[in-house]
Order: structure tokens, then sequence, then C-alpha cells
């Protein structure tokens, strides 16, 4: 993080002039040497993530982050605008649903093993279902980042695990890592046989000592001739079985590089699969994989005109961080379906659950989550399509998505069917590692968190906190002694400059535009006044951030604690925003009414206010509105059988 270095004392080892900012602060502030390194290999590799899009589309210029720092901002960066349609992708999505809910209805849907069964997937091959993301060019659908996470939503009301595998190897797996990042040839060669099924793929990245610092990679490979010789161990690899193709990142001459590797058909002495139990993932193929001289043709190599191995993994790593959100929604939609009838059969003296207060603030509390990620997974999926970078806004979509489904199938789910959610056949006795599990996929939600608040910081801190710290560096210490003359006169540019910054501030408030919606739902107050309270609050966060960072100064990159609350804080804004928006241009009463729950809880959470009988009201209200006379959102969602039914 781009901090003030200040207050304690650097190690002896000098800084390179070759080092990031980041790194030179940890390594002022105490940090061990390999720490700062790796931080600085870290902020580097992000740097050439951002020189990969036009400035326009960077992160400074990102809606999140001109709402924290802007003193001019356009409320039409939060908006989601109208889907474009496509008649092949609409076909294909039409198809591949068709496949799976027929499987689902004869039974077919798995294997022997438990696993979703290879014929299901080589019919959903068939049917264009694995090239969705793929250029017409090589054989897929050239379906919009917007597309295809509907698809993932509506396929996920069905199986999440089938709507999943979409996204391993569409996101995360070779597919991306290709068509980003592939020279002519490799596109050529690869792409085709992705886009049919003929080979799935998967992401090879985590290691036993490598997740989220992905600096500490172990596996590597070493130029034999034409061909690279690779040595190493993955871990909890999805979709992963001989014959798959995987985007391998490994260490080449010390850097980060990726291999797009065809696995052979069997195992041998040079590839092994390491099998071990995991409950989650249980019905996709999750495994190790071992390489021992493993050999891969040099031409597989993927050279990016900027960055290196970690620039590819973090770009592919954003579109699956809103796939994850639109599963969430479709998983959620299943949860509710089997709600309703649930609530109606159970009885508790004399009277059916769905008539009980508590149930129907569940039902309405899950409409409300529902809801929040349908706007957040349009609006990053958007995003990403109008050709912006999208880090933050993926991540916010990543970790409300993760935790809605979490508190969805504990809090909501479960203790609505009481002790038959633990049945065997169950939904959520047969899908609970399922719904928990993405709260750690594509990054860990707490660290995902930090890792939005530096990116948010970062412009921040190069702009103002970096000059001082440097001067202090260079004057061989890290503290500012106001009443040393020499440190006032070195630092008077700097001071000045934030002094400015601030004062401004603190005298201009920020301006909005008007939101462009126009239909009658735009009026709808209590929605409105969500919208105002996110923009405000978001245009007050750069100055509470900025004090945090001189408050805390270096020791606030070990203050976790402290960054998690205030990323969690601008997240929780930042969904209010987008969700108020997306309901005030959607004509369903029961969406506007679900998106004024969810508004309300987070809105708490910033305030800190307990909950008023007005609001106890509107989303009990809302969930008797569900029970009473159904929703849109669910009616082609089939419900399965009521378990263990009394007479």
């Amino acid at each position: 993080m781009t901090l003030d270095i200040h207050s304690r004392k650097p190690e002896a080892k000098p800084a390179k002039q070759s080092e990031s900012f980041a790194e030179t602060a940890l390594r002022l502030g105490g940090a061990s040497y390999d720490e700062a390194h790796r931080t600085g290999v870290v902020d580097h590799a992000d740097d050439e993530v951002e020189a990969l899009f036009s400035a326009e589309y960077q992160t400074v210029n990102s809606p999140i982050h001109r709402a924290v720092w802007g003193k001019q901002v356009a409320t039409s960066g939060f908006e989601v605008t109208p889907m474009t349609q496509n008649e092949s992708v609409s076909r294909v999505v039409t198809q591949s649903l068709a496949v799976v809910r027929k499987h689902c209805d004869n039974g077919t849907l798995l294997g022997e093993d438990g696993k979703i069964a290879a014929s299901v997937l080589a019919e959903l091959g068939s049917v264009g279902y694995w090239g969705l993301l793929v250029d017409t060019k090589y054989g897929g659908s050239g379906a919009t980042m917007r597309q295809f996470a509907e698809m993932i939503t509506q396929m996920a009301m069905i199986d999440p695990t089938v709507a999943g595998l979409a996204s391993v190897h569409g996101c995360i797996g070779a597919v991306d890592p290709v068509r980003s990042f592939g020279s002519e040839e490799q596109k050529s060669r690869f792409l085709p046989k992705l886009a049919d099924g003929r080979r799935l793929s998967a992401f090879a990245l985590t290691e036993p000592c490598a997740g989220s610092d992905m600096t500490a990679l172990r596996t590597h490979a070493v130029l034999d001739g034409d061909e690279y010789v690779v040595n190493g161990e993955k871990l909890f690899i999805t979709n992963v079985i001989p014959g798959r193709t995987i985007g391998l990142v490994c260490k080449i001459d010390g850097k980060p590089s990726v291999l797009i590797v065809d696995l052979p058909f069997c195992c041998d002495e040079h590839f092994q699969l390491k099998k071990y139990g995991i409950y989650a993932l249980r019905r996709a193929h999750n495994v190790g994989i071992i390489f021992r001289d493993f050999r891969v043709p040099a031409a597989n190599l993927l050279t990016p005109v900027q960055g290196d191995g970690l620039t590819i993994a973090y770009h592919g790593l954003n579109l699956g961080r809103v796939a994850l959100c639109a599963n969430a929604a479709g998983a959620m939609r299943m949860m509710l379906a089997e709600m309703l009838p649930w609530g109606k059969f159970r009885q508790t003296y004399g009277k059916s659950i769905d008539k009980r207060e508590l149930v129907r603030r569940r039902i309405g509390r899950m409409a409300g989550l529902i809801v929040a990620c349908d706007a957040l997974t349009a609006w990053g999926a958007g995003l990403l399509d109008q050709g912006y970078r999208g880090e933050m806004e993926c991540i916010v979509a990543k970790i409300f998505g993760s935790e809605a489904q979490k508190e969805a199938a504990i809090e909501l789910f479960m203790k609505t069917h009481g002790g038959r959610s633990f049945l065997a056949g169950h939904l959520f006795g047969d899908n609970v590692h399922d719904f928990l599990a993405p709260c750690i996929y594509e990054g860990e939600g707490e660290m995902l968190g930090m890792a939005f608040l530096k990116s948010l910081v970062k412009h921040h801190g190069k702009k103002f906190f970096e000059p001082i710290g440097r001067t202090l560096g260079s004057m061989g210490t890290t503290k500012l002694n106001p009443i040393n003359p020499k440190h006032v006169w070195a630092l008077k540019g700097p001071l000045t400059r934030y002094s400015m910054w601030f004062a401004k501030q603190k005298l201009v408030s920020a301006k909005w535009t008007p939101a462009s919606i126009s239909n009658a739902a735009a009026s709808n107050e209590r929605l409105s006044q969500h919208t105002r309270f996110a923009q405000r609050y978001l245009s007050r966060s750069g100055m509470t951030i900025s004090r945090n960072m001189v408050k805390y100064q270096l020791t606030l990159a070990d203050r976790q604690c402290r960054m998690s609350a205030m990323s969690s804080d601008v997240q929780n804004a930042v969904v209010i925003l987008v969700t108020s928006l997306y309901a005030r241009a959607s004509k369903d009463v029961v969406t506007q009414s679900a998106a004024d729950a969810v508004c309300r809880e987070l809105r708490r959470r910033l305030t800190g206010e307990a909950p008023s009988d007005g609001d106890f009201r509107q989303v009990t209200q809302l969930g008797s509105m569900i029970v009473e006379k159904g929703w849109t959102e669910i009616g082609n969602v089939r419900a399965g059988k009521i378990m263990m039914p009394y007479e």
C-alpha cells in the first residue's frame, strides 16, 4: 500500500532505485526484506495490468474511484444499461439449459462416480455451451460478459455445478488466457477445441504454499531445446482429469509465467493426479497435479505485451468474480423456491410457518439478496464489456455474492427447513459446502477486501504521501519533525499540495449527475433516498480514508482489521447505490421492494442504527407479497419434493 513513511526505523539494507514505493514503505516500516520485495512484485504486476487498458478505463477512472475521490461524478457509471440480445447466443443458452434440465429430470446428470457425467459435458459441447466466450472466428458464440453472466444465473437455477464449470472453463480456465493474451497461432490451435468441448479447461495456480501470496510459487519450468521441462505441484484445481487443457502458472527464469498445457490422457511418471477427500465441488473433479520433468512445447508459452503470468491471472480472475455473483443469484433462487412450498406445508401450533413474521422476514431478506446480486452481476459484467479493468467493481460483486449466498444458506434456508435440511437428498444437506465455499474462491473475501482498499488508495497515496515518504527517506529518517527547519523546508511542496487537497475536500461539495432512469419506477422515493444516501457516503469516504492514512501511516499496513472495516463500508455503499439504481429501472414491484429491503439493511450497517418497526414491517410485507402472489424471478425454478412429510 502506498503510505507515508513514518515512525519506524529502516533496515540496514539500502533501497534499490527500481523498487516500488510499496516495497520501500514496507521495508522502511520494519517488514522483512523478503516481504517487502514480494509486495513490490505484486505492486509491479498490478501496474502492468493497468497498462493493458486505455487510460479512460483504468482504475483511477473507474466508477468507484471517481465516486470516492472525484468532485464531479457520473451517476451513469453505476447504472445498468439494457443488455443487447444475440440470436446465436440465445439459442446456445436455451439449448444448454434444456440439456441440463432433461438430465436432471431423467436422473442422468451424474455418472457412477457421482460427478457430472462425461456424456452430459459432451452433449453440452455439441450445443455450444463451452464456446460462449470464444469468438465466432474460432468456433464459439462470441458472447459478451453480460450475456454469459446472465446464462450463469439461469443455469445455476437448475444446477450450480454445471454453471460453475462454465465459469472455470471460460473465465479462469484456458479460454480467457488464450483469447486475451495468446498469439494468433495459439488462438487458432487451442480455441476451436476449447469451444466445442473436445478439451475442457482449468487454471492451475494454487500450490501447497501459494494461494493469496502468488509470489510464493515453487512450480518452475526450464527451457530445454524447444520444450519446457516442468517440475512442481498444484493443489485444489477444479475441472482436472487426464485429457484436459490447463493454464499452468509457473516460474520461468524466476518470473511468473503461463503455459497452456494439454494434459495426457493417462497418468505416467511425469504427470500424476493427487486425489484427496474434499466436500466442496464434490460433483466436479477437484484434484492436485504433480509434475516431474513434464515436457511442454515452448510454443505454448503465453507472452503478453505487458506484464507476466500474474498479469494473466489477475485478468481472468475478474471475470470469475462476476460469474461467482451470478451463480449465487441463481442458487439463492433455488433456495427461495424451496422455502415457499415448505412454508405452506410446515405447521406449528396449527398455523403454517409462512404466516409467521420471522419466516416472512427470511423470505423478504432472501429476495433482497437476490436482487442485489442481480444488480452487481449486470453492472460488473457491463463494465467489463465496456472495456473497464473493473478490479474494484468485480471484487465488490464477488464478496457480496459469496457472503449473501452464505447468509442465505445458513440463516434463511437452513433455519427455515430445520432438521430436514440435513437429510441426504435435501438441497441444503447435499450442497451446503458448495454454498459456503465461494467465500474463498477467486480470493478469500477479507483478503480481497484489503486488495480493494489498496486499489482505492493507491493513486491518492502516490500523489500525496509518496513524495513525503521519499523525501524523509532521502534524509535518513522516517519521521517528520515539525520543529526541524530542514524537514519543514524540504517538505514544503508535498505538504502544501496535500493541504490544498484537504481544504478542497472540506469546502467543495461533490456533484453527481442525475440518474438517467426514465420509467415510472424512478420516482420511487424510498429507492431515490437510498441512491442519494450512497452518493453522499461515497463522496465523504475519501476524506475518511485519507485521515486514517495520516493517523496510522505505515502501521495501517499491519492494521488489517481497520483496513477491512474501511473497505467494507465503501463496498456496502456501492451495493446500495447499484441496487437502488437497478431497482428504479425495474417495473416489477417485488423487485423494487426487495431492493428497498436490502438497502435498508446495508444502510443500518453504515449508520449503526437499530432496525425500526417500519424496517421490520417493510421486509415482512415483502415476504407476504411473495408468499401470496409469487415472484416472476423464481417462476421457472422447480422446487424439490418435501422430504419426510407428516400425515
